[in-house]
């Protein structure tokens, strides 16, 4: 006999075919309709592969909030449910296909960063940012990369994420976030800039303050008397010079 409920408490899951042809005839009628789509792709079982998306995709797992529905989430992206994904500004809007033909809107936005808080982690990089390039690929020190991931970092935190998706799911985030915040992970590794996009800070700016307190330091330092230098009286009690 058919059920409408299915397993514990919950909704029938779609196939991973039926969401994929699904997902394919969404695309379809978007593009016949001259929409511009952008959608997730993941090659593979890894979503994130470069420091910025798996930091990303990090960050989202250790929060406890998170946790009932983020391996739906992953499944789903993994499938390429997720067929429109844009950035811009501290706000994502994407589309997300399920079981019915046409794909759900989720829109997630993420909260600016504070002044103070951007400031101070600026000072906090001080002589560890040498250009852009390396900011972007990931390659710094650890130190910084954790200041970028603690609490406090660069790194959004549950209370500063907030979501909307046209489903029916009343749970706190549904499987279609969770797909979403997954398919930024993978955006992430083709365009690391966006993450900066996405927190509201003007990137190129970051790095122009930072390498400016930078110098600031090196004139402040170049000022004081450095104590390896000798003194006359040093060279007397050390050579036993006149």
């Amino acid at each position: 006999m058919s059920r409408y409920w299915q397993g514990e408490g919950g909704y029938s899951q779609p196939t991973t075919e039926k969401l994929q042809q699904n997902a394919a005839a969404s695309q379809k009628k978007a593009q016949a309709k001259g929409q511009v789509w952008e959608p997730v792709v993941i090659q593979g079982r890894t979503i994130a592969r470069s420091w910025w998306g798996q930091a990303w995709c990090r960050n989202l797992e250790r929060y406890a909030d998170y946790d009932s529905r983020l391996d739906r989430g992953k499944r789903y992206v993994r499938t390429g449910a997720v067929v429109d994904l844009k950035i811009q500004n501290g706000k994502i809007q994407a589309k997300v296909q399920g079981s019915r033909k046409t794909p759900y809107k989720v829109e997630v936005r993420i909260s600016p960063v504070s002044e103070e808080r951007c400031q101070d982690i600026i000072s906090r990089c001080n002589r560890k940012v040498e250009n852009l390039e390396q900011l972007l690929a990931g390659n710094f020190p650890e130190e910084l990369k954790e200041l970028f991931q603690e609490e406090g970092g660069l790194f959004p935190r549950p209370k500063e994420i907030g979501f909307t998706c046209s489903c029916p799911d009343w749970a706190l985030m549904c499987k279609h976030v969770a797909a979403v915040l997954y398919g930024v992970g993978a955006r992430l590794d083709q365009q690391p800039a966006l993450f900066f996009e996405l927190r509201s800070i003007e990137m190129e700016r970051f790095i122009d303050v930072a390498l400016a307190n930078r110098v600031e330091a090196m004139l402040a330092n170049a000022r004081k008397p450095s104590s390896r230098i000798i003194t006359g009286q040093d060279l007397e009690a050390l050579f036993g010079v006149i």
